[in-house]
């Protein structure tokens, strides 16, 4: 590593193609246990073209896409249609005739509006809808990660409308052969209760289609973010899935991102500042949550390590990066070697996910290079 940045330097993603390929193979075995099963890379959580056309090299992927960027993106990388499944909210009608023209782009729509819409555009293509269970899981129960629950949210059609939305359908002779939901982010094993209780919801709406052929669970699979996380039980949540829909004669659709692409990022920083003010040690660091924004905003955090220790001895320090916010704390009174000094590198792992994808140039500091390891 130390090598790699001397090339490259800092603020630098690193990304393994060799760790991205084995999670979707984990993921791909696990689901093998049900009869039938198709992964969608969510591409919102990192879509480096390179690792796209990796994934689309192994065979064993398509590509989940939320927008006509990323779905001109998803093509340009060499995915089918046939490959994509969309799934968007909020769409507008130059989206929806776009789609029209691409029927073989698996579309799953989350409205009233967007069914109604779509028909305006083209008729008899097949559809899925998007349902909102009325529950909702997030990582350590954390709401802002949660895309359904007691709060009500603009995700899915609920079962208030879910009548009105086959109706629509069937008036544009669209073929509903899919039911979607995807209801929080960064589940562990110790959340799957509350995921089989999402799949009991979802029965009802799953009961109503007479045309089904799949059934997509979404995302929302959670990788661990500190010492106190497990691994998630591939096989007990697999288990849950065919309890459920294990009889249905379906295919079982999954949506991962982080899942695939978050522990195969390390973003690289270098210490510019170590400095004690008042009774905290502050490490100062040459990128801030501009370049990884989900510790600031939903508490999943990227830890930092050093590259090499120099010293057993640890001491409790602030780690805070160069933006003008009073947000911008990477880790507050955490536990590090008390010999880091200024020019050495930081590696933040956990990086591979919602963190290049969702970055900014707040405070014009957005410079920062991207690096595929095959």
């Amino acid at each position: 590593m130390a090598d790699l940045i001397g090339l490259t330097g800092t603020p630098a993603f690193f990304y393994s193609g060799r760790r991205i390929s084995q999670n979707i193979e984990r993921l791909h075995n696990a689901l093998s246990q049900l009869d039938a099963h198709q992964i969608y890379y969510a591409i919102k959580a990192n879509r480096f073209a390179p690792i796209l056309t990796s994934i689309k090299s192994g065979g064993k992927c398509g590509v989940d896409v939320c927008s006509p960027g990323e779905l001109l993106h998803a093509f340009s990388c060499g995915f089918e249609r046939s490959e994509i499944s969309y799934t968007a909210n909020s769409m507008t009608n130059d989206e929806l005739r776009l789609l029209a023209n691409n029927p073989d782009v698996a579309l799953n729509c989350d409205s009233l509006s967007t069914i109604r819409r779509l028909g305006q555009f083209c008729s008899g293509r097949k559809i899925g809808i998007r349902v909102n269970p009325a529950l909702g899981i997030g990582y350590r129960d954390n709401e802002t990660l949660r895309y359904s629950g007691e709060k009500t949210t603009k995700f899915g059609i609920y079962r208030d409308q879910f009548e009105e939305a086959l109706r629509l359908a069937s008036e544009n002779n669209f073929i509903v052969d899919t039911i979607h939901f995807h209801t929080g982010c960064g589940y562990l094993s110790n959340q799957l209760s509350i995921f089989n209780g999402i799949l009991d919801e979802t029965h009802w709406f799953v009961d109503q289609v007479k045309d089904l052929a799949c059934i997509n669970l979404g995302g929302g699979l959670g990788v661990p973010h500190d010492m106190d996380d497990a691994p998630l039980d591939l096989d007990a949540w697999v288990s849950i899935i065919k309890s459920h829909f294990g009889n249905k004669g379906v295919t079982i659709c999954v949506e991962p991102g982080d899942y695939i692409a978050k522990d195969s990022g390390l973003l690289v920083l270098e210490v510019n500042t170590v400095e004690r003010k008042q009774e905290t040690d502050f490490i100062g660091v040459n990128g801030g949550f501009n370049l990884a924004i989900e510790p600031t905003f939903y508490g999943l955090p990227c830890e930092p390590v050093v590259l090499k220790q120099k010293t057993s001895k640890m001491k409790p320090v602030t780690i805070v990066g160069n933006i003008n916010e009073s947000l911008d704390v990477w880790k507050d009174n955490f536990q590090m070697p008390d010999q880091i000094q200024e020019g050495d590198p930081l590696v933040f792992i956990n990086a591979g996910g919602y963190a290049s994808s969702m970055m900014s140039n707040h405070c014009m500091r957005g410079q920062v290079s991207e690096n595929f390891l095959f």
